[in-house]
C-alpha cells in the first residue's frame, strides 16, 4: 500500500470514529481543526460551525474559489420517548431503516457522555412479517435504551437528540485485490471528502504552493437536509466558484464504475452544473493521470447545487469518489481518493495559470 493510501485511511479512520449528526458536528470539527494545524495552516470557525482555511493570495482582489466538504452525516432524530424508555426516531438525511439494520447505536447527549442503545425492528414471528417481503418503515422501529424516561432526561437525552451507529464496525475495511483494493465504511458521506481536503491542504503546504487568487478550503455543517452551512458560507464569502467534494453514488452501473476514476456531476435536481468548469476539472484529471466520469442525477443535490440555487456563487461544480451502497455500508476503490486529491491539486495549479 502506498504512502498516500495509508495516510488517507489513517485520517478516514479517525473521522469515522466520531458521531457528527447535523447540528452536532462539534467533535468532528475539533478533529478537522487539529489536522489543519498539523498541515501548517490556521483554521477559522464561523458562528454556524463551518471550519475553513484561507490560503494567502498574491492577488487578494481576484475572484474567490471555494472548495468544500461537509462534516455532518446521515443520522436519526428522536421524535418520542415511550414509557419503557424506548426511543421513537425518524431519519435525518437520506437514511432508511433497512440500510441501517439492527445494531448498536450511539445517542448524542446534551451532557458529556453519550449513551448506547440498540436499533430494533422488532420480532418477525408474525404472519405479516414472517411470510417475507416485509420492509420496515420508521414507524416500525425503536431504539431500545434500557433506561426509564427519567433516567434518559438525567443523561441529557430528549426529543430532538440524534443517534448514529457506534464507531465499532464503521470501518474502514480494505479488501479484494491487494494490488487494487476496495474500501468499505459506514459511510464515506462525507468523511471521504473531508479526508481528501485535509490531505490536499498538506500537499499544498509540502509543495510550498502560494495562490495567485483567493482560495478557501472549507468544511461545512448541516449538508444533510438543507446544505445550510454551505449557503451561509457562500453568502458571506461571495465566491465566484464553489466546488463541492463528496461522493458519486452508483445508480446505473452503465454510467459509473468502481474503477478508480472519480466522478463529476453534470446535473442534479437543483441545477445544471457549470459546463466550462466541468471541462476544466476533466482536463485537470487528465493532467493528473486519471479521468473523471460524468453523471446526471434526478434525485440528488449537493452543497454546490444548493449554493447555486440560492444565488451564492456564479459557477459551481461537484466531484469526488464513486461509491456504491449509498447511505449504507459504502464501497469504493481505494485509488479513487488519491485520484481525487491529485485532480484537485492539478486543477488548482492550472487555474492559477488562467
Amino acid at each position: 500500500m502506498n504512502e498516500l493510501n495509508r495516510e488517507f485511511l489513517d485520517v478516514l479512520t479517525e473521522l469515522l470514529a466520531v458521531p457528527s449528526p447535523p447540528g452536532r458536528e462539534d467533535a468532528l470539527a475539533d478533529i478537522v481543526r487539529k489536522h489543519i494545524r498539523i498541515a501548517g495552516f490556521t483554521p477559522e470557525t464561523d458562528p454556524a460551525g463551518n471550519v475553513m482555511v484561507r490560503l494567502k493570495a498574491k492577488n487578494p482582489t481576484a475572484p474567490l474559489t471555494l472548495l468544500a466538504a461537509h462534516i455532518d452525516e446521515i443520522a436519526m432524530v428522536v421524535t418520542g420517548i415511550e414509557e419503557n424508555g424506548d426511543l421513537k426516531v425518524i431519519n435525518s438525511g437520506g437514511l432508511i431503516p433497512s440500510k441501517l439494520g439492527e445494531r448498536p447505536v450511539e445517542i448524542v447527549s446534551d451532557k458529556e457522555e453519550n449513551i448506547i442503545g440498540i436499533f430494533s425492528m422488532g420480532s418477525v414471528h408474525s404472519a405479516d412479517k414472517h411470510a417475507g417481503g416485509w420492509t420496515p418503515t420508521w414507524k416500525d422501529v425503536r431504539i431500545i435504551t434500557g433506561l426509564t424516561p427519567e433516567q434518559l432526561k438525567l443523561k441529557g437525552i430528549r426529543i430532538g437528540s440524534s443517534a448514529v451507529p457506534i464507531k465499532d464496525g464503521r470501518g474502514p475495511y480494505v479488501f479484494g485485490d491487494k494490488n487494487d483494493p476496495l474500501v468499505g465504511a459506514w459511510t464515506f458521506d462525507d468523511r471521504g471528502g473531508v479526508a481528501v481536503l485535509l490531505i490536499l491542504l498538506k500537499k499544498l503546504k509540502q509543495i510550498n504552493f502560494i495562490s495567485q487568487k483567493p482560495l478557501i478550503v472549507a468544511f461545512t455543517v448541516h449538508e444533510e437536509g438543507g446544505c445550510h452551512g454551505a449557503k451561509v458560507l457562500a453568502h458571506r464569502e461571495s465566491p465566484e466558484t464553489f466546488i463541492a467534494v463528496d461522493g458519486c453514488p452508483v445508480i446505473n452501473p452503465e454510467s459509473l464504475k468502481l474503477d478508480g476514476r472519480p466522478g463529476i456531476w453534470s446535473k442534479d435536481y437543483l441545477c445544471n452544473y457549470d459546463q466550462r468548469l466541468m471541462i476544466s476539472l476533466m482536463q485537470a484529471a487528465e493532467a493528473a493521470g486519471t479521468e473523471l466520469q460524468p453523471v446526471v442525477y434526478t434525485n440528488a443535490a449537493s452543497d454546490a447545487s444548493a449554493v447555486y440555487n440560492a444565488g451564492g456563487a456564479y459557477r459551481v461544480a461537484f466531484l469526488g469518489h464513486v461509491r456504491t451502497n449509498s447511505h449504507g455500508y459504502e464501497v469504493a476503490k481505494l485509488s479513487v481518493f488519491n485520484n481525487t486529491i491529485n485532480t484537485l491539486v492539478k486543477y488548482i495549479e492550472l487555474a492559477e495559470c488562467r
